[in-house]
This record gives C-alpha cells, structure tokens and sequence, in this order.
C-alpha cells in the first residue's frame, strides 16, 4: 500500500469533508482516505496497482479543490 498527503486550499465547510471522503473512497484501489478539516489535508492510502497519487488529485481538482502540494511515500 502507498500513502499521500495532499495539501489543500483552506477548506470553508464540513461538508467538504465528506465530499472529498466520499468520492475517494471509492476510487478503485483506494483503501482509506481521511481529510484533516483544521488542517486542510487529505490523507490517502491506496494500491499503487490500481490508481496513483495523480489520479486522486485529478479527482479532488475536479471537485473544485485546489491542491497545493502532495506527497507520497
């Protein structure tokens, strides 16, 4: 399993929480995905086989949320 954290824009709602959770978790190979509402990042653990750190910042972009940075180990 691999891990990445990406660093969002400030988030302004709870909502986006669940938004972001939501639609990671259910990417293909994804195994977890938290977000730390206070500060702004998503932590994500996923099979490296079957999606990649790009694709799941694709996926939070396309929610309209701009990732500042990422990192993955």
């Amino acid at each position: 399993m691999a891990k990445a954290v990406f660093q969002l824009e400030p988030l302004t709602c709870p909502s986006c929480i669940k938004k972001i959770e939501t639609t990671l978790s259910k990417a293909d190979g994804v195994e977890s995905a938290k977000v730390l509402f206070n500060s702004s990042k998503v932590k994500a653990e996923f099979d490296e086989n079957q999606t990649g750190a790009d694709q799941l910042k694709e996926k939070i972009t396309k929610l309209g949320y701009q990732v500042l940075s990422s990192k993955t180990s």
